[in-house]
């Protein structure tokens, strides 16, 4: 009769289970080896990028999200990595483009513009003023606000200071209908005039009539009269019926905070002193100067 071991098993079968675990152990240590080999290892790489793709390739989601139920959060943190990935690039070309524009400013002499100074105040929505959109903010005069400030806020350009008080300032919105910015096309470079709608979208006027803007590139203040400083975002493009309209970029709070920066204002200049005339008594002696030049 065959004896038995503590575990109850016969000393036949622990053998053949330490056997089948040897050559597992051993043809796994086998295929490892035989991966780094570089005449083995191109005939694993289609296995190995498919069974990638499908646990966790970069634009699929992974199987163990969908196991787990994380599938919302996989696609999340990839659409968040691509984002990153875009951003990157703009910043380089933005980092090339401003050192750019430096050199060229450099070797053209170019003045550009003061640096801004404001005021920030706080803005609440006017609801008996004399326009249909209008805010109040609650500094004026005596806080360095100046007639006709540009009032700005973190999306854009919010109006312009109409009404100066002492320790207030009433500001009409580029969204009313009597307001009037003229704007350009950060890409196209096409100039109109922009009025405010009735539906929260800004309509233009004084469009030209062979060309157009683009869709969906930024709005901005081209400077033109005066009124408004060059470069504020106003919001982006947008054709609608055939009829070119804006949506605006600023943040709309009625509890919002604004800054209020001066109007573009060029000092003018003052008058030159005029040379003293020559008298007659000198007329021949010059006249007698300029024909030994010409000889």
């Amino acid at each position: 009769m065959a004896r038995l071991s503590r575990s109850g098993q016969k000393p036949g079968k622990r053998s053949a289970k330490r056997l089948i675990l040897f050559v597992f152990i051993f043809g796994a240590a086998a295929l490892v080896v035989a991966q780094s080999a570089p005449q083995i290892r191109h005939f694993f790489d289609p296995v190995r990028t498919v069974a990638g793709d499908q646990l966790g390739g970069s634009d699929t989601v992974s199987l163990w999200a969908r196991v787990t139920g994380q599938v919302a959060r996989e696609r999340r943190i990839k659409d968040l990595e691509s984002e990153v990935r875009e951003l990157s690039r703009y910043k380089a070309a933005a980092i090339s483009m401003a050192e750019r524009l430096e050199a060229y400013e450099n070797i053209l002499n170019l003045m550009g513009e003061p640096p801004v100074r404001g005021v920030t105040a706080r803005v609440t929505a006017e609801s008996d003023g004399p326009f249909a959109q209008t805010l109040l903010a609650n500094a004026g005069r005596a806080h360095g606000v100046e007639p006709g400030a540009i009032a700005v806020n973190e999306g854009g350009l919010v109006g312009r200071v109409i009404q100066l008080g002492e320790h207030s300032s009433r500001i009409l919105l580029i969204t009313d209908f009597n307001s009037r910015v003229p704007v350009m096309g950060e890409v196209s470079g096409v100039r109109a005039i922009l009025f405010g709608g009735r539906d929260g979208l800004g309509g233009l006027t004084d469009l030209p009539e062979r060309s157009g803007f683009i869709e969906g590139e930024r709005i901005l203040t081209s400077a033109d009269g005066g009124a408004f400083p060059r470069g504020l975002v106003v919001g982006e493009a947008r054709l609608l019926s055939g009829e070119w309209r804006v949506k605006y970029g600023m943040a709309k709070r009625s509890g919002g905070y604004v800054q209020m920066v001066p109007p573009p204002m060029i000092e003018a200049p003052e008058p030159v002193a005029t040379l003293p005339q020559a008298d007659e008594t000198d007329a021949p002696a010059q006249a007698s100067a300029a024909q030994g030049v010409r000889q």
